[in-house]
């Protein structure tokens, strides 16, 4: 009996034991935080709210707002099973509220058994301000002739500082940059393959809180034509140009599929790369509104927008449209800056061969292609003029000459009217002053 005893009273000490050992030492707190962090929002700002627990996980959230006598509950999630992280989301829509400053209460609580299974309880308290009048914008430009392919630029003043402004064509967003006047300029491009009664800018500025105004501004889209050709390769292209893409597509043998790889996987891949650099654009200009250099005694070749049928043994086998100028001097010519501006490519780059990318900020950048040699590093600064290599035929071209490209926020855009300073100063400098 008195075994039996002594066995009971173990257990009651194990078990009270491990109770106590969860009670206390299970009281961390779960993490919890509000995305985004600002001071003033929008009733239409879209909020989150994370919480995390990696030892026994979320079992609640709960968000709830304040403004003088009224309280509203926003969120109020049970997990079952508990998760490690949760997450929510939520807007003030529909809450009320004026108008001002409001509270806001978020709690979070574990699953642990402290506090006899009440678990951990976290409050974040934050006051915030409600703002919703959007911002105004004032344009300052008056004409905003744009060719199809070529590039816009606005000049426009904001009542307030923004997260964001700039210019909306179809789903691409062209940001604005500030300058020394107050005012922001923004380029924007009129896509080769939008057709012109699509084009309709629009300018876009939301405020810090969340707020957006979007407006129509006079503008002209102004068509183009663009000529069609005919390009043959050949078996004796195929064997000089495709070994360098080997490495690309080892598991590919015949060439004329490699070319069509190239000539469409690899372009729309160092067309997103050029995107991306463009959305890194220093926001100062280096740029001093001066007519593009052009390279020196060069003739033109193939344009901007031409549109390309690709042949193979009498059938074809592609369709790409041409999107810079071609120049062609003599060979191995030195190739100059356009303008002033900062390396942000040199190397192999692709269909384009050996190139250098040049930011020129505010979104403008220009590429040198199918170089046989590149003069310069990344990170380097470079002056209207200064050398960057030498001309060449690497990358897809078929002879020595320059592929010269202008881009606009990552989009290709024609390069013929940065060559017009006629054009730069009534479309361009004057938004600037």
């Amino acid at each position: 009996m008195k075994k039996v005893f002594f066995l009971t009273l173990l257990v009651c000490l194990v078990l009270g034991g491990a109770a106590g050992y969860f009670f206390l030492t299970d009281g961390e707190m779960p993490f919890v935080s509000l995305r985004p962090d600002t001071p003033n929002v929008s009733p239409k700002r879209e909020y989150t709210v994370e919480a995390s627990d990696k030892g026994s996980g979320i079992r609640s959230l709960r968000v709830i707002v304040g403004q003088g006598d009224k309280r509203i509950t926003l969120l109020d999630k049970a997990y079952s099973p508990a998760p490690p992280q949760a997450a929510e989301t939520f807007t003030l829509e529909g809450a009320g509220l004026k108008d001002g400053p409001f509270d806001i209460d978020i709690t979070a609580t574990d699953n642990s058994i402290y506090s006899f299974g009440a678990g951990n309880t976290v409050l974040l308290h934050k006051t915030l301000t409600l703002d919703s009048t959007p911002p105004v914008v004032d344009i300052a430009s008056q004409a905003h002739n744009v060719r199809q392919g070529g590039v816009g630029c606005i000049a426009y003043s904001v009542s307030e500082e923004t997260e964001s402004s700039g210019v909306l064509v179809g789903d691409i967003f062209s940001p604005g940059f500030k300058i020394a006047n107050g005012r922001y300029v923004c380029f924007f491009p009129f896509p080769l393959t939008m057709e012109p009664g699509d084009f309709k800018p629009r300018l876009r500025a939301v405020d810090l809180a969340g707020n957006e105004r979007v407006v129509d501004f006079r503008n002209q889209a102004i068509p183009r034509k663009f000529k069609a050709d005919t390009m043959n390769v050949s078996d004796g292209f195929l064997q000089a140009k495709m070994p360098q893409y080997f490495e690309a597509y080892p598991g590919i043998k015949d060439l004329v599929e490699i070319y069509i790889k190239v000539n469409n996987d690899m372009r729309r891949e160092n067309a997103v790369t050029l995107r991306e650099l463009g959305a890194k654009s220093a926001p100062e200009l280096f740029w001093d509104k001066k007519a593009f250099l052009r390279l020196p005694n060069a003739a033109p070749m193939a344009a901007f927008g031409d549109r390309r049928t690709y042949m193979y043994q009498g059938r074809e086998i592609d369709r790409q449209v041409h999107m810079g100028q071609d120049l062609a001097s003599l060979a191995n010519a030195q190739v100059p800056a356009a303008a002033s501006g900062k390396v942000i490519l040199a190397g192999f780059f692709g269909i384009y061969g050996l190139a250098v990318v040049l930011d020129h900020g505010m979104g403008l950048q220009t590429i040198y292609s199918h170089l046989s040699q590149i003069a310069v590093k990344e990170g380097d600064m470079v002056k209207r003029g200064d050398i960057l290599g030498n001309t060449g035929a690497t990358g897809l071209a078929g002879g020595d000459h320059l592929h010269f490209g202008v881009m606009v926020h990552g989009i290709e855009v024609s390069p013929v009217e940065w060559w017009d300073q006629h054009w730069i100063d009534d479309n361009v400098a004057d938004r600037f002053k």
